[in-house]
């Protein structure tokens, strides 16, 4: 795996083994940021990356200008890998939590302006949908893009209020849903 473009662009880095992880590829990253070169401006925004696997889509925000990331993986040895890649790169402010999403969620902080969920494909939609939408009370900024990636066999991911649906897109296996918070 390495990072598409930015200040890190052509840089390798790891994926944890023996995991359950299933990372983004390089092509669907690169597509996933050409479109939400359209949506938001990347610089200086603050980047959510929920079930962050390997971390590849928050440290390639950080690449091309995000000013920080949280990373909420609940696999110890990925976020350990996450860390990893963090340091290796040296790409802006990374917070790695080695949580659940819905122990993250009842922690407070601050609100995102870019949220990745890229959840294992057998996690029910339904649980998706409450997690994303306890965010939105306090933790997903007004105007933020939310990326959901789901199984190209699931059925169509229908947002939670008060999200709404921008764009759809299909890489091999899994569909890209790009969604706002008005």
């Amino acid at each position: 795996m390495r990072i598409v473009a930015g200040s890190a662009g052509g840089r390798r880095f790891g994926v944890p083994a023996g995991t359950a992880t299933r990372p983004t590829s390089d092509r669907a990253r690169e597509a996933m940021f050409s479109t939400l070169t359209a949506l938001v401006d990347l610089d200086g925004i603050h980047v959510l990356d929920l079930y962050a696997g390997s971390g590849g889509l928050g440290l390639e925000a950080l690449s091309r200008g995000a000013v920080s990331a949280t990373f909420v993986e609940s696999d110890r040895k990925a976020a350990r890998v996450i860390i990893g890649n963090a340091e290796s790169l040296g790409l802006g402010v990374a917070d790695v939590r080695a949580e659940t999403v819905e122990r993250f969620i009842g922690d407070g902080g601050p609100a995102y302006d870019l949220v990745f969920a890229d959840p294992p494909y057998d996690l029910d939609a339904g649980t998706l949908a409450r997690q994303l939408e306890a965010l939105a009370t306090d933790r997903i900024a007004s105007g933020a893009v939310v990326v959901v990636e789901r199984s190209s066999r699931d059925p169509v991911w229908r947002w939670p209020p008060p999200f709404e649906a921008l764009r759809v897109r299909r890489y091999g296996s899994g569909t890209l849903w790009y969604g706002r918070r008005p």
